[in-house]
């Protein structure tokens, strides 16, 4: 995945000192790169009968539907909390100064839907780890969470497999 790597620009000291932000726009914007970072992601998941992707906002959405079209299947969107215009669910996690809250609407999620979680980069796992708790409250069973991005020093994919969740990324960056 050397090709998806080079598409991917690292901004140093973004948000602040001492990060390397990971950006995927430029990933996008490249038509072959894309093609194939959706297509990688949903590989794994072609045989597992998924009734739905949930995509965490925002970079989610744009993987997730392309992902849930690809694996003709439907999309349930993941927002902040006060984005959805109907009755919701939510679960907090933790950043690093403080908690947050996504959403999802409380009929989105049919009990025993097959979910495929989606996003674009795990770092702590903090916000996978909540959808996944979302999906799992809401009565789905989830299949398998999928990201194009893995910081692998700061443990989301550890954390999600000791949550019994099969996951899958395409490269991973030392650093955060």
């Amino acid at each position: 995945m050397q090709d998806l790597e080079d598409l991917i620009r690292t901004i140093p000291d973004y948000p602040k000192p001492g990060i390397m932000f990971r950006d995927i726009t430029t990933l996008l914007a490249d038509a072959k790169g894309l093609k194939m970072a959706i297509k990688s992601m949903a590989k794994p998941f072609e045989n597992e009968n998924i009734d739905a992707v949930a995509g965490i906002e925002a970079r989610g959405f744009i993987l997730g539907g392309a992902i849930a079209d690809r694996l003709e299947c439907g999309f349930i969107p993941i927002r902040k909390k006060g984005k959805l215009p109907w009755k919701t669910i939510g679960q907090e996690y933790t950043l690093e100064y403080g908690v947050d809250v996504i959403e999802v609407h409380e009929d989105a999620i049919s009990a025993g839907s097959r979910v495929l979680i989606v996003d674009d980069l795990i770092a702590t796992g903090g916000t996978a780890e909540a959808a996944v708790k979302l999906v799992q409250r809401s009565g789905g069973n989830i299949i398998g969470a999928t990201f194009i991005v893995d910081l692998p020093e700061l443990g989301g994919m550890q954390r999600l497999a000791d949550l019994g969740i099969r996951s899958h990324t395409l490269v991973a960056f030392d650093g955060h």
